[in-house]
């Protein structure tokens, strides 16, 4: 089976007839799900089998790692037929889907879990970017450094890093081990961020981890509505430090300037 080989569902051209389901017999999709088409288990289809996209009637279907020159046969018609008559306007073309990706951290110098999550994420969105462009998606990539209790409950911030896909936090419920390196940075023991995969935790994602859960998110719900925000006693923690070892440098009593 394949690591980086998936299908990418253009959700505009789609018209939930339920073949691509049907036709895969690898539990890529979900079949209670079925006529909608959702990838729930994107490592198992076959590496380089275009089965599903063959046979889907409106050319929805395309690959992550799609490196053999292959278009869905849908492409070769023409999506804006001549109307009937003069009198009929072509249909216009839909512009793409908006997909937000956000990389919220506290720190890019010294964070080694920060630092090597942002070298992933940006592997992993050079590699997803021509399939999920070439599937309509219109992708706007932010990275912002959280620097205080205001940001923080700008962003709902609670743990770091964090990654978003469109608002929703691709990980879920935050789970977290102590960060010698921020820890350092506030003089106080802190807490951040580690993600949890196949019964695994890594500090660091890995692209494997990455990758599974942007193409998951893509049909994941819209985030819930805004709830009520406290900053997490951990990041209360870290911003006190941090602004009192700042205080402390730019006084002079510390070698730190």
């Amino acid at each position: 089976m394949a690591k980086g080989w998936y299908p990418v569902i253009d959700e505009e051209r789609c018209k939930q007839c339920g073949t691509c389901v049907r036709k895969c017999s690898k539990g890529v999709y979900d079949k209670d799900r079925d006529p909608i088409p959702v990838v729930v288990y994107p490592d198992g289809c076959v590496d380089h089998c275009h089965g599903c996209g063959n046979t889907c009637p409106t050319g929805a279907i395309t690959f992550a790692g799609e490196d053999t020159g292959w278009t869905p046969p849908a492409w070769s018609q023409d999506p804006n037929p001549a109307p009937d008559c003069c009198c009929s306007p072509a249909p216009k073309a839909k512009p793409g889907k908006e997909l937000r990706i956000d990389y919220l951290y506290l720190d890019l110098v010294t964070c080694d879990r920060c630092i090597g999550t942002d070298k992933v994420l940006e592997e992993v969105l050079a590699a997803l970017r021509p399939v999920l462009e070439t599937a309509g998606y219109q992708i706007i990539y932010r990275k912002q450094e959280i620097t205080d209790p205001a940001m923080a409950e700008k962003f709902h911030f609670l743990s770091s890093p964090t990654i978003l896909v469109n608002g929703r936090d691709i990980f879920g419920p935050v789970l977290e081990n102590d960060c010698g390196c921020c820890g350092d940075i506030a003089g106080v023991p802190v807490d951040c961020r580690v993600f949890a995969y196949n019964g695994e935790t890594n500090e660091v994602p890995t692209p494997e981890i990455l990758m599974d859960a942007i193409l998951k998110s893509l049909h994941a719900p819209p985030p819930p509505a805004d709830s009520p925000y406290t900053l997490p006693e951990n990041l209360k923690r870290f911003f006190a430090g941090k602004s009192t070892r700042s205080n402390a440098c730019c006084g002079g009593t510390s070698s730190c300037c």
